[in-house]
This record gives structure tokens, C-alpha cells and sequence, in this order.
């Protein structure tokens, strides 16, 4: 199936605690714009995405102030207690005007430096794909294996490591019964492609840029803004 109807999904319900700001991270600013404005207008630019449904928090007040929030293609959803229940939640929404068939593209709210270029290869890479998969970038720092109190307890070896980065593609009738399926099994599976893991599907990773990074924690806004800037979009 070529050419399928892509949608974006946006899970931007969370508090962001560890940011230790006044405002959730997706309210912060960033480059004149709050952090989330950053990541709709890229979607939203592209000719490929449809409409996009983004998962808030029921009690947010500061959407719509957004510059984007009236954008007629974007519906607001609400969010849940997880990122899992918020896509969820916004699967079930798109699937009123959305095939079974059609693409989904999951990206988190936090990652407002996703390369306009690292989205079109994803799309052109995945469009036959039989599963979907997701952006990433294969690990090149040694990594380490801790207990509790943060003692080392071996070297994890590197070779077939990734970064698991979004947008998370995949069709969205599969996408949403793996998502079911695993929160029926009380699995609150952080990304999308673990849903599809536990399906019994296996996603394809599509290497990105290491700047798609997720403003996390404090450090993370200034960061964000250099690689905004050496984009040409600060």
C-alpha cells in the first residue's frame, strides 16, 4: 500500500517534573515560541500529514494561547495518565476520519528540533513497509549496566544498540490493537514501538540526527535552542 494517508499523533498531557519550571516543558519557551508550537508547525507544514490530534492534559488552559491550536486540521483529545493512554486516546479519535490502513505518526511533544529531512526519509522509507518503525540513532557511548545504588555491574556491549527516537510510525488499526493489547496486560510501554514489539511485530529503525533530542531536564532548553538556531529555525 503506497501513498497511504499519514496522521500525527502529539502526546502533550504530561507535567514535566523533572524540568523543576513553574510550566509544563511542552509551555516552555523556546526561540519566542512555546516548546509544542515547535513541533506542530513542523507537522503541520507537511504536505503528506492530513490532520493531527493532539492529547492535553483536560485541565489545560494555556492551549489556546498556541499560535497553531485553531489550525482547522489539528483536534485536541484528552490526555491520560500515561503517554500509552494519551496516544491511545487519540487513535480512538482519528479512527472517525482515519482508515484502519492509514499511517500514524507518533511524536513526542518535547522534541521540537525533529529535522524536517529525517521526516521525509522516514515517511519514504517506511511507506511499503509491512510494519512501520521509528527514527533513531545507533549508540556510540560504551554503555554500562547499574544496580540500585549505581554501581557498575558489567558493560553493556554497544553493536545493535539504538536511541529510540520519534516520530513512531505504523498503520493505526495495528497500532491502536497493540496498544490495547499491552494495557490489558498492564504493560505501560513508553513508546509506540514497544506496543508493536510485544504484538509480535518488528519495527524497522530509520536513522535520524542525534539532534532530535527530548527536553528533558533543565540543560536540555538551551541545547534545544542551539540546534534550533544551526537549523535556521531560532
Amino acid at each position: 500500500m503506497t501513498d497511504s494517508p499519514c496522521w500525527a499523533v502529539i502526546p502533550a498531557a504530561g507535567a514535566g517534573r523533572r524540568m523543576g519550571a513553574a510550566l509544563p516543558k511542552q509551555y516552555l519557551d523556546l526561540a519566542g515560541l512555546p516548546v509544542l508550537e515547535h513541533s506542530l508547525r513542523l507537522f503541520l507544514a507537511h504536505p503528506r500529514i492530513h490532520g493531527l490530534a493532539v492529547a492535553l492534559d483536560p485541565t489545560d488552559t494555556r492551549w489556546d494561547r498556541l499560535p497553531s491550536a485553531r489550525h482547522p486540521t489539528i483536534r485536541r483529545v484528552p490526555g491520560g495518565a500515561e503517554r500509552c493512554h494519551s496516544v491511545l486516546n487519540a487513535l480512538e479519535a482519528l479512527a472517525g476520519q482515519a482508515g484502519e490502513d492509514d499511517w500514524v505518526l507518533v511524536h513526542d511533544a518535547a522534541r521540537p528540533c525533529l529535522r524536517r529531512e529525517d521526516l521525509d526519509r522516514l515517511i519514504a522509507t517506511l511507506e511499503g513497509h509491512p510494519v512501520g518503525g521509528l527514527l533513531g540513532i545507533p549508540v556510540r557511548d560504551t554503555m554500562k549496566a547499574a544496580d540500585a545504588r549505581g554501581q557498575v555491574q558489567h558493560t553493556v556491549p554497544r553493536e545493535g544498540l539504538w536511541h529510540a527516537f520519534t516520530p513512531q510510525m505504523f498503520r493505526l488499526g495495528v497500532l491502536r490493537r497493540a496498544l490495547t493489547q499491552a494495557l490489558a496486560a498492564g504493560q505501560l510501554v513508553t513508546d509506540d514501538a514497544s506496543a508493536m514489539e510485544l504484538a509480535g511485530h518488528s519495527p524497522l529503525l530509520v536513522e535520524g540526527h542525534a539532534d532530535n533530542l527530548k527536553i528533558t531536564r533543565p540543560e536540555d532548553l538551551p541545547l534545544a535552542h542551539f540546534h534550533l538556531t544551526q537549523q535556521g529555525r531560532g
